[in-house]
């Protein structure tokens, strides 16, 4: 079995990998710039250079998988949310169909009520189902807000105590790390039994709202830390104003819209996440 991961030295793809190899199956990764790869990765996985927008690169990282991992690298220059999303995997939809299966990082959103005005999350569910119409078995990990976002103000967090954002800080909502959404799509990867279109939530282990999130990282920090909401204005960048919108729709209920179960659960809580990843022995 061959499975494909593209993004291989993101956030989320590297750990893909990673996984993959743990379980020891054959991975093929397409990467702009191989140097990105670590030595340990870089000597078991057989290299596509290139961009996996690009058709001909797709055609050729494609051919022949058992599986894809699929995600959209970030693009903040992009014209439109649309264009970042639909627009990147327009070009290769021919090359996605015949990959066999493949697993996504998507967003939660679908069925709510804002779901159409959430920039990022609509694009990213307007994708989802432009690939699902090609009748690839399809897979979307539809995620909350990451763990790791978090990481972006350490520095003012542990200098300053204080961490800021546009969502409310009293509206509890699921948090995920990177590395559960990765664990789920290796298994996906890796089971070839299933078929047709789903999505499969991964919401983390507990629902907590920024409020309890400053509070958890206090406690492991030992130093006050409060969370300051930014009420967000507009932009006239197009990619800027997808994640306004996306944060508005997430304070109307964007990410309450799917039951939460022990199967969409993932283990990684956010007290472990700060103490492996905030402390001084962290990360």
């Amino acid at each position: 079995m061959t499975i494909v991961v593209t993004a291989p030295t993101g956030q989320i793809g590297g750990q893909v990998v990673k996984d993959l190899l743990a379980a020891d199956a054959s991975v093929r990764v397409v990467v702009r710039d191989p140097a990105r790869l670590t030595p340990e990765v870089a000597e078991r996985v057989e290299v596509v250079r290139g961009s996996h927008g690009d058709p001909d690169v797709a055609q050729k990282a494609f051919a022949g998988a058992d599986a894809v991992f699929w995600l959209v690298p970030p693009n903040q220059q992009a014209a439109s949310v649309d264009d970042a999303y639909s627009g990147f995997a327009r070009p290769v939809l021919g090359a996605l169909r015949d990959a066999g299966r493949v697993v996504a990082v998507s967003a939660l959103g679908r069925g709510t009520a804002v779901a159409g005005q959430a920039g990022y999350v609509t694009a990213s569910l307007a994708m989802d189902d432009l690939i699902a119409a090609t009748g690839v078995p399809y897979r979307a990990l539809t995620a909350p807000s990451f763990m790791e976002n978090t990481l972006r103000q350490l520095d003012s967090i542990t200098e300053h105590g204080v961490f800021r954002g546009p969502n409310l800080p009293d509206n509890p909502a699921p948090i995920v790390a990177t590395r559960d959404i990765a664990a789920v799509a290796a298994r996906l990867l890796r089971d070839d039994a299933w078929t047709g279109f789903a999505e499969v939530p991964v919401l983390g282990p507990e629902d907590l709202t920024y409020d309890q999130l400053a509070a958890i990282m206090s406690e492991v920090l030992g130093r006050p830390v409060r969370y300051e909401q930014q009420v967000p204005g507009t932009s006239d960048a197009a990619m800027i104003q997808g994640r306004i919108d996306m944060a508005l729709a997430k304070n109307n209920g964007l990410d309450h819209g799917v039951r939460r179960t022990p199967e969409n659960s993932t283990p990684t809580t956010f007290r472990q996440f700060c103490l492996e990843r905030m402390t001084h022995n962290g990360a």
